[in-house]
């Protein structure tokens, strides 16, 4: 019996409509009732509560306005819960955009520390995916926290970056806006500040 073969469907890019279909707000819609966005943890979640926020820039160090982001972390005790409630104070994943002025906003709470395969302890970190028009596969990223320097300087991939320059990508750094908790960490697609991407 012989196979055949059958030609690769050509790729495409998140182009610029991943707003209307996920983010119905950033898009100008009204969202619908139950809708995965960018609070991650209500009031009352057990945890410190942090706000990340930031810009995405391209090569040119222009801001996309139209990039789509989805973040997925451990618990405040280093567990991931696979299972999302819009009932529960605290979900691992959530998702938000950048707008018109460029900036996208989440809302949870530090994450624990958690041990990666080889039962080595990784520094409190948030996991990051990008989609943007002009990116054919989304890019993936790490979100570590400046506040956690003892644990960063051992993290096993933070230490895989041997240039340190490099490693100040992945960090967020720490400052308060009206009296909250604030970490702030932008992404360059692109160019000389180029954030460290993964090949997961």
């Amino acid at each position: 019996m012989s196979v055949q073969l059958l030609p690769e469907t050509p790729s495409q890019t998140a182009g610029p409509y991943v707003h209307i279909g996920l983010a119905l707000q950033a898009a100008g819609n009204p969202p619908r009732e139950q809708e995965v966005w960018n609070e991650m943890a209500k009031r009352g979640a057990p945890g410190e509560h942090i706000v990340l926020m930031g810009h995405v820039y391209d090569g040119n160090g222009h801001l996309i306005r139209d990039a789509f982001l989805e973040f997925w972390q451990a618990n405040p005790e280093g567990v991931y819960d696979t299972e999302y409630n819009l009932e529960k104070s605290f979900n691992c994943f959530g998702r938000t955009a950048t707008a018109d002025d460029g900036e996208w906003i989440i809302k949870t709470v530090k994450p624990g520390t958690v041990k990666n395969a080889a039962g080595l302890p990784m520094a409190p970190h948030i996991n990051v995916a990008l989609f943007a028009r002009g990116i054919n596969i989304h890019l993936q990223t790490r979100l570590y926290f400046d506040d956690e320097a003892e644990a960063n300087a051992v993290d096993p991939i933070l230490g895989l970056i041997e240039q340190p320059p490099r490693r100040e990508s992945l960090i967020a750094r720490r400052s308060t806006l009206d009296g909250t908790l604030v970490y702030r960490f932008d992404i360059h697609v692109q160019g000389e500040s180029e954030t460290v991407f993964f090949d997961f």
